[in-house]
């Protein structure tokens, strides 16, 4: 895994000083995606996991459904481009940005897409539980094996996991990033997850919620607080949200069956 960080010079200032310090800096840079050739849109990311970042972005924007969707994946790193190659028809390129400029600026086309987005979704179905300690358990894994963001505190980190383990880890400048490179991973491998949870170093949103029902998740925890909107939405969507998962304390938000003593 390449370096997510940077050595630098810098001023601090303490203790009424002035001194000149070695620090590190988190890195970041574009990716632009290409889909059958048309330019999708460009992420400002981690420079690591391209290939499951770009797979689980397509996922979770609903353009993916099965890895034999996928033709091929070519990456330039040297030039930050993504091209994924599919047998599926190329969206409408100015409808996608369109949404994607609503969900900006919050006007009336955003809650239209977002809608749609939702009303797509079939409710996740599980049986699966988890002990409240387990997941304590995992969160304070998650934090440990936070390296960059140990070193650089500019990253969010995300991870799947089971019943006995953490499968799998991403860290990532964006939340969303470091979410869809787990996803895409989980998608490329072909892994079963009726059975996991989604572990967030960062807040629960409403998108995180939308990719989570679309990799068919049934547990979201994070250490971070979820949004009211993705509240509202865990109940029609079957996911349940536990949030502030610190230390020997976690609450639940929805779907509370499934979180054992």
């Amino acid at each position: 895994m390449k370096a997510f960080y940077k050595k630098v010079n810098l001023v601090l200032y303490s203790n009424d000083e002035m001194q000149v310090v070695n620090n590190v800096v988190v890195k970041d840079q574009p990716l632009t995606i290409f889909y059958n050739d048309r330019e999708l849109t460009t992420l400002i990311c981690s420079p690591d996991g391209y290939e499951v970042l770009a797979v689980g972005f397509l996922l979770s924007e609903g353009l993916l459904q099965k890895p034999s969707n996928i033709k091929e994946i070519t990456c330039n790193e040297a030039a930050g481009v993504i091209r994924v190659e599919t047998y599926l028809p190329t969206p409408q390129t100015e409808s996608y940005l369109r949404r994607h400029m609503a969900g900006y600026y919050g006007d009336e086309q955003a809650t239209m897409y977002f809608a749609n987005d939702v009303q797509q979704l079939r409710p996740v179905q599980s049986e699966c539980r988890f002990k409240a300690i387990h997941l304590l358990n995992m969160m304070r894994e998650l934090d440990d094996r936070s390296d960059t963001y140990r070193l650089t505190g500019g990253v969010h980190s995300a991870a799947l996991a089971d019943n006995g383990e953490m499968l799998l880890m991403y860290e990532d400048i964006g939340r969303h990033n470091a979410v869809d490179k787990v996803l895409g991973h989980v998608f490329l491998n072909e892994i079963t997850t009726g059975d996991k949870c989604l572990l967030l170093s960062g807040r629960v949103s409403s998108e995180i919620l939308i990719k989570a029902a679309r990799s068919n998740i049934p547990v979201v925890v994070s250490r971070a607080a979820p949004t009211e909107l993705a509240v509202e939405l865990s109940d029609q969507l079957g996911i349940t949200v536990v949030g502030f998962a610190r230390g020997l304390q976690l609450s639940i938000y929805s779907h509370v069956e499934r979180i054992l003593a």
